[in-house]
């Protein structure tokens, strides 16, 4: 059959180009698509660390040399950054992290940051010792609040924010001791679970004694402490000792049950 002059054959219709998938279906980094903004979400949530870690502040070069991009990727990571104000540059070049991160702080705390709070500020006065709440993430502690006494002669002073291993540090080892025994955990975890509180001297800061306890949860597992902290010896020991059992028991009974696992909850600064 012969077409007329003017006829035009069909044209195939032809679907889009996936991008190139690797070999586990993923789309590989570099080309566009959901992988790449995973990547580079990835590399922006790194960019926020790094200058956690650094509160003077880091350049450019040294942000791409910490992360082994060129300083292209670098620029293009921090603008959107920077437009959000979760991080600014200061005169001198270097970038720090931004005020927005801490309207974002203020609009997540958690049940228990909310309880804690009051009676650990009472405690903290009662005492004139310094009290923090400290939760469990992964296998650190995170200080999540911390109380001053508004009236003392001298007291320790330390920031919402530090992080420890749970073996180190009196709060840690408070937590292990509301769970389950491990093997070759420390001798002081065991002999926390046996007392009902953790002591240690020394520990973190030089001269300084901490106490702990853990609080308790419906399921048994405690993933949070409180605790107090003071300088030289203190004839009062056994006094903070109770009161933090005390404390401890208050907060638990205005948690409700949906917050058994404590680990789930945001940690953020009062």
């Amino acid at each position: 059959m012969t077409l007329p002059s003017d006829a035009q054959p069909a044209r195939k219709r032809t679907s889009p180009r996936r991008p190139p998938a690797s070999a586990n279906g993923d789309i590989e980094p570099g080309q566009p698509g959901p992988a790449s903004g995973s990547l580079t979400l990835e590399r922006g949530l790194r960019v926020l660390s790094l200058l956690a870690d650094r509160p003077d502040g880091l350049t450019v070069s040294a942000i791409s040399e910490e992360m082994n991009t060129h300083r292209a990727g670098i620029y293009r990571l921090l603008r959107p950054l920077e437009a959000a104000d979760l991080v600014e540059r200061g005169p001198n070049g270097r970038y720090t992290l931004g005020l927005g991160l801490v309207s974002l702080a203020a609009s997540v705390r958690s049940r228990l940051q909310e309880v804690a709070a009051h009676e650990l500020q009472e405690l903290a006065n009662e005492l004139r010792c310094t009290c923090a709440l400290t939760m469990r993430h992964g296998e650190e502690g995170v200080v999540a609040i911390v109380q001053e006494p508004l009236i003392s002669r001298m007291h320790i002073a330390y920031h919402p924010g530090l992080r420890h291993p749970l073996t180190q540090a009196v709060a840690g080892l408070a937590i292990l001791a509301g769970d389950v025994p491990r093997p070759g955990e420390r001798p002081e975890v065991t002999t926390a679970r046996e007392r009902g509180y953790a002591i240690t001297r020394s520990e973190l800061f030089t001269g300084a004694t901490g106490v702990a306890v853990p609080i308790p949860s419906p399921n048994g597992v405690a993933t949070a402490s409180i605790s107090v902290v003071w300088l030289g010896e203190n004839p009062e020991e056994s006094r903070a000792i109770a009161a933090l059992h005390e404390r401890a028991a208050r907060i638990a009974a205005a948690l409700p049950d949906d917050t058994a696992d404590l680990r789930a909850q945001p940690i953020a600064a009062p």
